[in-house]
């Protein structure tokens, strides 16, 4: 039995189907419009789903797959795709042969955009994975089209696995993985390490020996006096042996005569309860604080009661006192 399609058909943009029957969004897919005869041809040949066609421009010997949309296009025309047009270099009107096709399920595909722009998109993976679905099949060297954002991008297959005669794959059904190739015009930043300058800058010492005022805050605090009388060491306790016998001599101490007064600043180490602020401070002595502050009353308030006297505070002489007045009678007589 015969389960070959094949047939000559008029090609035609998509842009110039009649309007009530025309979709401009199928311009950036992968499928094509067949007429209705085609339909019947292909049910009597029981062409297996997903029906997949090479196109083929046997002028110029250029080949390229799709697959099939609506069969709403007139009899004896196809319409396809503006960049499958390119991909074929037909015109409006030539000749194009169309025979049903059976493509391997692509396992993976290698794209390359063919402008920067397309870097300036934020997820291309899901862009991508959005617009295939307008795809039944990816052919190595065709320039497919996508739209983003009002944004036409081209995209061109390099490679396509597994491989075929027919260079193209299924992605009807099957997982694919992509990788994207660098754009076209791309050219990689060249790397440049930065440089990480220190955040303090380290002091030289023979640029701090021939400034000019070098050690005046030494000279200032006396510090070859305090090195000298030991200010400098970090633990100033005396030594002991658990057989309680004597340490020995005691370390030599430095003098005056042995410092250098231009010698670099060293670390500062002032004895105890002792701070430098840059200026002669005079702290008070102890008998004039003493004698400024008076001494502190622990209670020096005053005392109330909570409950009212009720002693009189005036007692005047009309009042003379209860008990000195006489004992009243026992009772009293009135004579009629």
């Amino acid at each position: 039995m015969n389960t070959r399609f094949e047939d000559y058909f008029r090609c035609y943009p998509i842009a110039m189907m009649p309007d009530n029957v025309r979709k401009d969004d199928a311009n950036f897919g992968g499928k094509i419009f067949l007429p209705p005869s085609a339909l019947n041809k292909l049910t009597m040949l029981h062409i297996r789903y997903p029906m997949l066609f090479e196109l083929t421009n046997e002028g110029l010997d250029k080949k390229t797959h799709s697959g099939v949309l609506e069969f709403v296009a007139e009899e004896g025309r196809v319409y396809i795709p503006q960049w499958m047009m390119e991909t074929l270099e037909l015109q409006p009107g030539s000749l194009v042969k169309i025979a049903n096709h059976d493509l391997p399920n692509g396992q993976f595909t290698k794209l390359e955009p063919q402008s920067v722009d397309f870097l300036e998109i934020s997820d291309p993976k899901a862009v991508l994975e959005n617009a295939l679905r307008k795809f039944s099949t990816l052919t190595i060297n065709d320039i497919i089209e996508i739209d983003y954002n009002d944004t036409r991008y081209g995209i061109k297959v390099l490679e396509a696995r597994p491989e075929s005669d027919s260079k193209g794959i299924c992605v009807v059904e099957t997982d694919l993985e992509t990788e994207f190739a660098p754009p076209v015009g791309y050219v990689e930043p060249e790397y440049t390490p930065k440089s990480v300058k220190p955040s303090t800058t380290p002091i030289d010492p023979s640029s701090v020996k021939k400034s000019a005022g070098a050690g005046t805050m030494a000279q200032s605090i006396n510090f070859a006096n305090l090195v000298a009388s030991g200010g400098t060491t970090s633990y100033k306790g005396s030594g002991q042996k658990l057989s309680g016998k004597a340490t020995g001599d005691e370390d030599k101490k430095l003098t005056i005569d042995d410092l250098d007064p231009d010698i670099p600043p060293a670390p500062l180490h002032l004895p105890a309860n002792q701070l430098f602020l840059g200026w002669p401070v005079t702290l008070p002595t102890p008998e004039e604080s003493e004698s400024e502050q008076p001494a502190p009353t622990a209670f020096s308030g005053e005392g109330k009661s909570l409950r009212q006297s009720k002693k009189r505070t005036n007692k005047g002489k009309d009042h003379p006192p209860l008990k000195n007045h006489n004992r009243s009678p026992d009772y009293i007589e009135i004579d009629d």
